[in-house]
């Protein structure tokens, strides 16, 4: 009896130590990189929301997880660098915040799991081989880019009832840009418009690009410009606009807010919060390749009213209806 005393006493010892021991033990800290290729300032408002789609999943920066936030500044030239950085921090997981930092996290790895917070088309771009069936190391989600360029085509033709011809103003840089000019040319068809293109390659095409659209006598313009190209660039973009009185639609909410005439796009905040939840999947040990890539499911349609009086323009009340902010 005291033989069997004595054992209980030392399992129930070792077995003290053993989890006393793992108590002892540090948590895994996952490290995750977050990459853009504009510039820090403007991408705050995004890792922000990153951010807080990764606290409501249970993830603390500190204590679980490491994020390192890398930016390209608007030069392209510099992801190559970053990337090789990151892969000698050993990061766990790449996000991308645009297809023009996906493509060079692709060439740098093939290996770490990339998430793209927001490709145009990940599937013309190679990165992926469908959205059902990703089958590498990328997923995430695609903002419909490409197709949504259609819609704001028709947005601006609702707008001006009488348009005729129409500047697209694009970065062929860009990838998915194919597959947007492709859209926005099927779209004039239908609403019976000419469409100008203009490449827009740097800051130094905005003044020529919008001299090219008043001398080719163009109504309107769809801008569809690299973020990097213009990043920074907002006053000089709208003091252009101005001069030229031409109405312009954009794809993000903060052209229309910042006093630009309309915009239409998905929703990149809720973009950037579902991001972390494919970051969540994989450190569960979900595989990029099999994670469907997924698109968007909320849009934001932008007006604004002082701008539109200024290119004395009136906007069709059922637009207005249909907005989800109205600018007065």
């Amino acid at each position: 009896m005291k033989k069997k005393i004595t054992v209980l006493i030392l399992c129930a010892m070792l077995l003290t130590l053993c989890v006393s021991a793992q108590a002892q033990q540090p948590a895994q800290v996952w490290r995750i990189a977050w990459v853009t290729a504009a510039s820090t300032r403007s991408m705050v408002p995004r890792i922000e929301v990153f951010r807080a789609g990764l606290r409501e999943l249970g993830y603390v920066e500190g204590k679980n997880i490491v994020i390192e936030m890398r930016s390209a500044d608007g030069n392209r030239d510099r992801l190559p660098a970053i990337m090789a950085e990151l892969l000698s921090l050993k990061v766990d997981i790449i996000v991308s915040a645009g297809a023009g930092v996906t493509a060079p996290a692709k060439e740098a790895t093939s290996t770490i799991p990339i998430v793209m917070s927001q490709d145009p088309d990940p599937v013309a771009s190679g990165f992926v081989a469908s959205l059902a069936r990703p089958g590498g190391n990328i997923t995430g989600l695609s903002t419909f880019r490409p197709e949504l360029s259609g819609k704001r085509l028709e947005l601006l033709k609702e707008a001006l009832p009488k348009l005729s011809r129409v500047a697209f103003f694009g970065t062929s840089s860009t990838p998915g840009h194919a597959q947007a000019l492709k859209e926005v040319e099927l779209a004039a068809a239908a609403v019976k418009l000419q469409l100008q293109y203009v490449d827009v390659l740097g800051p130094r095409d905005f003044e020529s690009a919008f001299s090219a659209a008043v001398k080719g006598r163009a109504g309107g313009v769809l801008w569809l410009v690299s973020g990097p190209v213009y990043s920074g660039h907002q006053k000089k973009i709208f003091d252009l606009v101005g001069k030229s009185r031409l109405a312009v639609i954009y794809e993000l909410p903060s052209w229309a807010e910042g006093g630009g005439l309309m915009s239409y796009g998905a929703n990149l905040a809720d973009l950037d919060r579902r991001a972390a939840t494919y970051v969540d999947k994989i450190l569960k040990g979900a595989k990029p390749a099999d994670l469907p890539v997924q698109q968007p499911t909320k849009f934001d349609f932008v007006i604004n009213l002082s701008a539109a009086k200024q290119i004395g323009l009136t906007i069709p009340p059922n637009m207005l209806v249909r907005a989800d902010k109205v600018i007065r």
